[in-house]
């Protein structure tokens, strides 16, 4: 058994657990920080380890076509290549059908790369084989993902494409040896839209499947907040208690305690990483104590805050980003330093804020583990 609940919540939903990979355990639930072309931007391996990460996220698609696989093989995998000893989850390109607007075939779906206009065709198969060669611990299907809003046909005839590359991509996980399917944890991934009768009857084929784990997908692609947790009330309860489940590209702090309280595990997003670039810092509003004693403690109040620090009213802030903070930024820089490279479009600028959101957003799963 890779995964094992430790304990749940007085209602029942929010659980904490553990995950196990062939690089190590991780706690759930917990945070993937992206790092989509084997780095996380403007940080280094040993600091993104500094900052408790157990786990991180890279994309199959973007390093099939850069570095290219005979690279990573040489190299002797993705961990080696990223000098990353813990475990990694990579998305199997299936959300690039969604965003660069990829071409579906019957095979599977066919590209044209952003770097040189070359066609590519990614079929379910090669996806697999793909994140093999990277020596992934958690590998994705193939999937597509509809966008937001989608009409029932469409969000059908895609959850029906994504059944039948689910079926082929865990066939050509099958044809591993035993050792290489305990070392490659394949999830599913549940899609269907904003379509209750379409997300039930998705989530329940592919139980029936029998994937190492379960995603939960296109609830990222601009469906409003509480579509979202509608969805996700319907979907949990269709999911098995003894696999994990992975809510994919969410989210904002608060979304991520919401989606906790309904029993998901695992989560990614670009939010903290991106927003540093552009100087948006999250921080704690008062003491951290009163979110402690469960998820729902948190409540609907927000109680946490996005500092925009290129603002003029930080020039003479001498204060941390946020005093009780342990990361690097907090403990040496002030908020008027911050600014000051910001302003200056210093290149540290974004490796400080960067540090500060990842340890953030890692401090917050902590948190949540514990009130668990």
């Amino acid at each position: 058994m890779s995964f094992r609940v430790l304990k749940k919540s007085k209602d029942h939903l929010g659980r904490k657990g553990i995950l196990k990979t062939a690089h190590g355990l991780v706690q759930t639930p917990f945070f993937l920080p992206i790092a989509t072309k084997g780095t996380v931007k403007t940080l280094s391996s040993a600091e993104i380890e500094s900052l408790g990460a157990k786990i991180i996220l890279s994309n199959a698609y973007h390093l099939f076509l850069r570095p290219g696989l005979s690279v990573i093989k040489k190299a002797g995998g993705l961990h080696k290549f990223m000098n990353w000893p813990k475990a990694i989850l990579t998305d199997s390109g299936g959300y690039q059908v969604f965003s660069l607007k990829g071409k579906k075939r019957n095979k599977g779906v066919e590209f044209r790369s952003p770097y040189d206009g070359r066609k590519h065709l990614f079929t379910p198969e090669k996806a697999i084989q793909i994140q093999e060669t990277l020596g992934s611990d958690i590998m994705m299907v193939l999937d597509e993902c509809p966008p937001y809003p989608s009409s029932k046909k469409y969000a059908r005839e895609s959850m029906d494409l994504t059944t039948k590359w689910a079926i082929r991509s865990k066939k050509a996980h099958g044809l591993q040896s035993p050792a290489l399917r305990r070392k490659n944890l394949l999830f599913g991934i549940v899609q269907g839209s904003v379509y209750k009768d379409l997300r039930i009857k998705h989530a329940q084929q592919l139980v029936k499947m029998g994937f190492n784990g379960y995603a939960i997908g296109g609830l990222a692609v601009g469906e409003p907040q509480e579509k979202m947790y509608q969805v996700l009330d319907w979907i949990i309860p269709e999911l098995p208690e003894n696999k994990p489940r992975y809510l994919m590209g969410v989210g904002k702090p608060g979304q991520i305690v919401e989606a906790v309280k309904r029993g998901v595990d695992m989560f990614d997003c670009v939010i903290p990483t991106r927003n540093a670039r552009h100087g948006m810092l999250y921080v704690y509003k008062g003491s951290r104590e009163f979110i402690r004693g469960g998820p729902n403690k948190f409540g609907p109040t927000p109680w946490y805050k996005e500092l925009r620090i290129k603002q003029s009213r930080y020039r003479l802030d001498m204060n941390p980003v946020d005093p009780k903070c342990d990361c690097y930024t907090c403990k040496n820089y002030s908020r008027s330093y911050l600014r000051h490279l910001f302003v200056n479009k210093e290149p540290l600028a974004l490796r400080l804020a960067t540090l500060h959101n990842v340890r953030f957003y890692l401090e917050l799963m902590k948190i949540v583990r514990e009130s668990i």
